[in-house]
């Protein structure tokens, strides 16, 4: 299913779960040595690729919530702006680059159990009505969850997938 026909919080959670099992499929046949070999993506490990995407799920956790006080958080991030993602990237890596793998896989694991928790209380029209939280702007709740569980799974696995192809030819 693409981005484009998730109509309902059902098929949201049937998706971003799939994309997150076949990425739970591809770590397991990963060591403890693989996950934190640098040069996956940019330089990053696949323990640092699993802090990134555990870090943009718990902002979009963090900016619902907010909402929900109703609050208008500014996103992606205080002083930058979304053509700038680049920049919070980078800052999320320096920031867990030196994490424990176990401690990332541990917040990777309850982080996406918050986002699973979350998104089950969401109603339909806050996931599918444009501006219901301010900080949405014309971007639907939906698509924020979606690119941070079920597109950044897919990014992961794909970037994770050419890296251990790339290994297996050299």
């Amino acid at each position: 299913m693409k981005v484009t026909e998730i109509a309902t919080k059902k098929d949201l959670m049937a998706e971003f779960q799939a994309e997150r099992q076949k990425l739970a499929q591809l770590l397991a046949g990963l060591s403890e040595d693989q996950m934190v070999q640098p040069g996956v993506c940019e330089g990053w490990s696949v323990k640092d690729i699993l802090a990134h995407v555990t870090v943009w799920e718990q902002m979009v956790l963090g900016w619902y919530r907010a909402g929900r006080r109703g609050e208008n958080p500014k996103t992606p991030a205080d002083d930058l702006k979304w053509s700038e993602t680049p920049i919070l990237n980078q800052r999320i890596y320096e920031q867990y680059r030196d994490t424990p793998l176990a401690e990332i896989r541990a917040q990777y694991e309850t982080t996406h159990q918050a986002m699973i928790e979350t998104v089950q209380t969401m109603s339909e029209e806050e996931l599918f009505t444009p501006k219901f939280y301010a900080w949405t702007n014309t971007t639907l709740l939906f698509r924020y969850v979606w690119s941070s569980t079920g597109a950044h799974f897919n990014w992961a696995r794909t970037e994770i997938r050419k890296w251990i192809k790339a290994q297996s030819a050299s």
